[in-house]
C-alpha cells in the first residue's frame, strides 16, 4: 500500500482550475491529476486545499477511480482545508473531534478501514502571533486526546499530513536563526516528543537520518533552488504498526507546491 502526504497551499491551482505562477509562467496544468496518474497511491492526504468541494469544478473534483472525503475552514472561505481521496472505501469517517474552535477550521479528516486508522492533519500555523501559538499547542494536545481513546480499540494509528514543527535541529536549514521562529519553538518541538512519547514513531527518520532532507521551502530568496528548508510533513505511526512500513521517503523533485508529497509504503 502507497500513501501520500502533500501539503499542496491551494488545490484548484494545482488541478489547473486557477491559473498558477512558476518564475514568471503561467500554467493550467493539472498537476495533481498528473501526479496521481504517474505515482498510482492507493491513499492521497492533501492539506491546504483553500476550497470547499462545490468550490471545485465537477470534472476535477474526484481523480478517477478514488472516492473522495472533504473537510474545510467554515470560519473562512480559502483557508485550510483537508481532503483524503482513497482506492480503498474506508468503513468509518471522521471530520470532528468534538471542540468547535479546532472544528471550524476543518483541519481534520480520519478513515477507519480494516487493519488500521489513518488521520490527514493540516497543524495550524503559529507565525501571525502568540495566540495562534497557543491555539496550535491545545490544537496538538486535543487532537492526541481524542486519537488516544481510539487507540483503545487496539488498531495501528497513521497520523500524516503537515505537523507545521520541525522537531530536532537537522531538520531545518537554520535552526540557530529560527529559535524564536514559531515552528521551531522549544514548546512546538516538545510536542513533538511528546507524540513519541505516547508511542508514534517518525517513519522517514526509520530510514533516513541525514541531514538536508526538508518538505517545506519558502518562496523568497530561492530557498528551495538552494535547499534551505524545513521539514514540517510527517507519517506517524504506531508503535505496532512499525513492521508494516517498509518505507518512507520525500519527493524534493516534485513541483506545484511549496511544499513535496511525503510518501508511506505499507505491507499490510
Amino acid at each position: 500500500m502507497k500513501i501520500v502526504s502533500w501539503n499542496v497551499n491551494g488545490i484548484r491551482s494545482l488541478l489547473g482550475q486557477n491559473p498558477s505562477k512558476n518564475f514568471n509562467k503561467i500554467t493550467t496544468d493539472n498537476k495533481l491529476f498528473a501526479y496521481i496518474e504517474k505515482e498510482q497511491p492507493d491513499i492521497l492526504l492533501i492539506q491546504e486545499t483553500k476550497a470547499e468541494p462545490e468550490q471545485i469544478l465537477d470534472s476535477l473534483r474526484y481523480p478517477p477511480g478514488y472516492y473522495g472525503f472533504f473537510n474545510w475552514s467554515k470560519a473562512k472561505k480559502g483557508y485550510s482545508g483537508v481532503v483524503t481521496y482513497s482506492k480503498i472505501e474506508p468503513k468509518n469517517v471522521i471530520t470532528e473531534i468534538g471542540v468547535p474552535k479546532f472544528d471550524i477550521e476543518g483541519r481534520i479528516v480520519g478513515l477507519e478501514f480494516n487493519d488500521f486508522y489513518l488521520f490527514n492533519i493540516y497543524f495550524p500555523n503559529g507565525t501571525s502571533g502568540q495566540d495562534r501559538v497557543d491555539y496550535k499547542l491545545e490544537f496538538y494536545d486535543t487532537l492526541f486526546d481524542y486519537i488516544k481513546k481510539i487507540r483503545t480499540k487496539g488498531k495501528a494509528i497513521i497520523i500524516s499530513g503537515d505537523y507545521n514543527t520541525a522537531h530536532k535541529e537537522i531538520d531545518l536549514a537554520r535552526p540557530e536563526e529560527n529559535r524564536e521562529t514559531s515552528g521551531f519553538l522549544p514548546e512546538e518541538r516538545e510536542k513533538i516528543d511528546k507524540i513519541i512519547d505516547m508511542g508514534y514513531i517518525d517513519t522517514f527518520r526509520q530510514f533516513n537520518t541525514e541531514p538536508n532532507n526538508y518538505t517545506w521551502w519558502s518562496n523568497r530568496a530561492r530557498a528551495r533552488e538552494n535547499n534551505v528548508g524545513w521539514r514540517i510533513d510527517y507519517h506517524f505511526v504506531t508503535e505496532n504498526f512499525i513492521d508494516a512500513v517498509k518505507n518512507s521517503y520525500h519527493q524534493p523533485e516534485i513541483m506545484g507546491s511549496d511544499h513535496c508529497p511525503i510518501v508511506l509504503k505499507l505491507d499490510i
